[in-house]
């Protein structure tokens, strides 16, 4: 071996040594989750109806968080989503459908929860369903991180509403929409519901668009 050679193999060994030792001496996992929180507040304030409060995390959020996108143990998530489902309540006169027509306007609206807005009523938001979802099959341009919504209530016999199984599939509809972690514990789909992002007679309009036979969803 060449003076040149074990010169250069001399500084990459003392390199590869001051990094491992770097690495070994570093701040950990749980240093480096704190620091970030901490660079996440010290970026946002309250600015109108928007409080710094949105940053606080339930379990549900703080275990899909720190999963990075893997899936959750098994047991875990059934523990998620038994505990988001005693959140779900049924509608206060058991009537779930509403306006489907409503409903659509609904679904194509994105506004709502910004600092902008003059107060917390909800009755002005929207779904902002299209944002991940196709509602219609006339529709051009529709988000994809959720499945198409196309015929939602044809495919699955909610025509027939003295059934079992359409009783049972307007059950699961309305709990989709109040809380979905409660079927799916790191589902990315608003809880709108359970976080009050949606009244209930918005809640009704929307499950009228999925279930209505008269619905663009279903024609």
């Amino acid at each position: 071996m060449t003076t040149t050679t074990t010169f250069k193999t001399t500084l990459l060994l003392g390199a590869c040594a001051m990094l491992a030792s770097a690495c070994s001496t570093g701040p950990s996992v749980a240093d480096l989750d704190r620091q970030a929180k901490e660079v996440m507040r010290a970026g946002f304030r309250d600015q109108g109806i928007a409080k710094i409060d949105r940053l606080n995390q339930d379990a549900a959020n703080e275990a899909c968080s720190a999963a990075l996108g893997a899936a959750l143990p098994e047991a875990k998530a059934k523990a998620i989503e038994a505990a988001n489902l005693t959140t779900v309540k049924p509608p206060t006169d058991g009537v779930y459908l509403g306006d489907y027509k409503k409903g659509e306007k609904l679904a194509q609206n994105g506004r709502g929860m910004t600092w902008t807005d003059k107060s917390t009523d909800t009755s002005a938001n929207g779904g902002n369903c299209y944002n991940c979802h196709q509602i219609s099959k006339t529709e051009i341009s529709y988000g994809t991180i959720g499945p198409s919504l196309v015929n939602y209530g044809k495919v699955r016999g909610v025509s027939d509403p003295a059934s079992p199984a359409a009783k049972a599939m307007v059950e699961y509809t309305w709990g989709k929409l109040y809380n979905a972690r409660a079927y799916n514990a790191c589902s990315h789909m608003p809880r709108f519901g359970h976080l009050k992002l949606l009244d209930e007679a918005q809640l009704k309009d929307l499950m009228a668009l999925l279930l209505d036979p008269k619905s663009p969803v279903n024609q």
